[in-house]
């Protein structure tokens, strides 16, 4: 098997692979580089996910490139939005001409006698097997298994006679509009599945064990929107809302982390303003203190306009079993579902499942 030497292999053509690809190309134009991408085209978690209303959680000025501005004023873009502006990165600043796809890194072996990695590779179409040698090896396929997402099984799952969906395998077909649904979960999918799917339910729960901290944000970014009204060069609006959203985003969460017990009244605060007092507060109310887990992100209080208009609805409880017709909890109260969505995780997985030596 012929062996392919490059000075640099970076192995995914998602945001990450792409932003390092771009530096090897901008910085280092002598360099060789390949990157090897196993889908059909660049976006990594923004091509693979394809529910209702995926979008980024963390805003687009810190989570975009950082020499590409990001020009929508809107804080939180969509999924394929995303995808579309990581594609054209790649496309004008001459790193995909340097994508191989459909390629599986299988196995990379670092050895100290020559300094190399050696990669080897399956072209999943062709079935065949390619070996690469490089000077650096990139690692940028995520932390989560693409194949297999987090998927518990539950008690009395094959007497369901609805639908059984996680959102990583989302199908093209699924038609919820009419339909009972309930989401199992509490994270950002779930968050953002509820008023993304309700105008067109009959009615959408989300059932949660246990309650995250909710923040709501400004749909548009203020700084961006009057810079841009101003017409300000757009490299220059770009760098200003990326260095003062950074500053606020590492200044919050110091002052969660010093001061949980301020931070946690001013949280639980800023959602019973935007909730309503037709909402419980112990769905929003969680056991531990900010930033113990992340907190998720709501763009316009959303999720809070669906719970309001009562197309929606939250349940804290545990699952006790699955029926024909949905879910009973533990307390007695059975959630009748057409669609239940199980909105669980992911499966963490390093390096893409790479098998990993050295001297080997």
């Amino acid at each position: 098997m012929e062996q392919q030497h490059v000075d640099v292999l970076v192995i995914g053509a998602g945001i990450s692979g792409i932003s390092a690809a771009r530096h090897v190309v901008r910085d280092n134009p002598g360099a060789s580089l390949v990157v090897l991408e196993r889908r059909a085209r660049v976006g990594g978690t923004w091509d693979l996910f394809r529910y209702p209303g995926i979008r980024s959680d963390s805003d687009m000025s810190t989570f975009g490139f950082g020499f590409r501005p990001w020009r929508d004023a809107r804080i939180l873009a969509g999924g394929a939005e995303i995808r579309q502006y990581v594609e054209d990165a790649a496309a004008e600043d001459g790193v995909l001409k340097h994508i191989r796809f459909g390629r599986r890194a299988i196995s990379a072996d670092f050895s100290h006698d020559t300094g190399r990695w050696t990669v080897e590779v399956e072209d999943e179409a062709a079935g065949t097997r390619e070996t690469y040698s490089a000077g650096y090896l990139v690692g940028a396929t995520g932390y989560y298994d693409y194949d297999q997402p987090y998927r518990p099984q539950f008690p009395g799952e094959s007497d369901f006679r609805g639908t059984l969906v996680h959102p990583q395998h989302w199908p093209e077909d699924l038609d919820h509009a009419g339909k009972r649904v309930v989401v199992i979960g509490s994270g950002a999918t779930a968050i953002t599945l509820l008023p993304a799917m309700a105008d067109e339910a009959a009615h959408i729960t989300m059932l949660q064990r246990s309650p995250t901290y909710v923040l709501a944000l400004p749909e548009t970014d203020p700084v961006t929107a009057v810079l841009q009204k101003l017409r300000a060069p757009a490299g220059l609006t770009h760098r200003i809302a990326r260095t003062r959203n950074i500053a606020l985003q590492r200044g919050s969460y110091a002052f969660c982390r010093k001061y949980p017990r301020l931070a946690r009244r001013a949280l639980l605060g800023m959602v019973r303003a935007r909730a309503g007092r037709s909402v419980d507060m112990r769905h929003f109310t969680p056991r531990y203190k900010p930033w113990d887990q992340r907190l998720c992100v709501v763009p316009g209080g959303d999720l809070f306009k669906v719970l309001r208009s009562g197309k929606a609805s939250i349940a804290t409880d545990h699952i006790d079993t699955f029926t024909a017709d949905g879910i009973r909890l533990r307390s007695g109260e059975e959630l009748k579902a057409d669609i239940v969505i199980t909105a669980t995780g992911l499966n963490v997985r390093l390096m893409g499942g790479m098998e990993l030596t050295v001297d080997g």
